[in-house]
């Protein structure tokens, strides 16, 4: 029995390329030659370019001011709420704090309690970049720094701890201004609101204490002058309408 092979590509017959495919339709080997061509042209056109070729490490990459480098840590401002540690999706933080009793400020007052930082340190070996826990700090004690230059021979050493945290922070960038483009924040609208409250309470406190003050003034003013007024009746011969009382 004979088995006839039927292709179902258009074109000229020709030669399986190998992949499923279909036939290559190369009659000759000329597209080899073609295709070295065009090879060439674009390898003399890439060489006619200038380079810009980055230096490094002679010449420093400028790079954006909100660059994620590495974290920096405030240890004044942490206060171990643990949201950094909670929503870092690699467990990369690691976070060791105990309680500490403060005496009462005041006499008679009640002794209260605070987490003291212990440890605080950031595994970069397996840190992602993601920039959650400098968003979740509500106390602002980490913060990007643009520096990269922190490549350990062992892998071990990228954990940093609290210590080599802090001293990433003389690194960080002043924060940039605010887009005159972008609507207001509501925290300063909240502010504004509040103290134009406050602004119109004083006013009202202000005018009545005026008006009571005024009515005050009146009332010693009209006491004055009654007080007056009997002063000069007394003076004339008596007071007007007492009458002498025989003995």
């Amino acid at each position: 029995m004979r088995v006839v092979r039927v292709q179902s590509t258009g074109g000229p017959p020709g030669r399986d390329d190998g992949h499923g495919h279909g036939p290559v339709h190369d009659p000759g080997g000329r597209n080899l030659g073609g295709g070295m061509l065009r090879g060439l042209v674009t390898t003399a056109k890439v060489m006619l370019r200038p380079a810009h070729t980055a230096e490094y490490p002679d010449v420093r990459p400028v790079l954006p001011p909100r660059s994620r480098g590495v974290i920096a840590l405030v240890q004044e401002n942490c206060t171990v709420c643990m949201l950094c540690a909670r929503e870092c999706p690699d467990w990369c933080i690691y976070i060791e704090a105990h309680k500490e009793t403060l005496p009462p400020t005041t006499e008679g007052g009640r002794a209260r309690q605070r987490n003291v930082l212990d440890r605080f340190a950031i595994d970069f070996s397996l840190c992602m970049y993601c920039g959650i826990c400098v968003e979740v700090c509500p106390f602002d004690a980490l913060h990007w720094s643009p520096e990269f230059e922190y490549a350990e021979f062992d892998l071990h050493d990228l954990l940093h701890e609290k210590e080599r945290l802090g001293q990433w922070m003389p690194t960080v960038l002043p924060p940039q201004p605010p887009d005159p483009a972008a609507p207001e924040p509501k925290e300063i609208a909240q502010a504004a609101k509040a103290a134009a409250r406050a602004a119109r309470t004083a006013t009202a406190t202000a005018g009545r204490a005026a008006t009571t003050g005024r009515a005050a003034g009146s009332r010693k003013a009209a006491d004055a002058g009654r007080a007056a007024e009997a002063g000069k009746a007394d003076a004339a011969g008596g007071t007007p309408g007492r009458r002498e009382l025989p003995e």
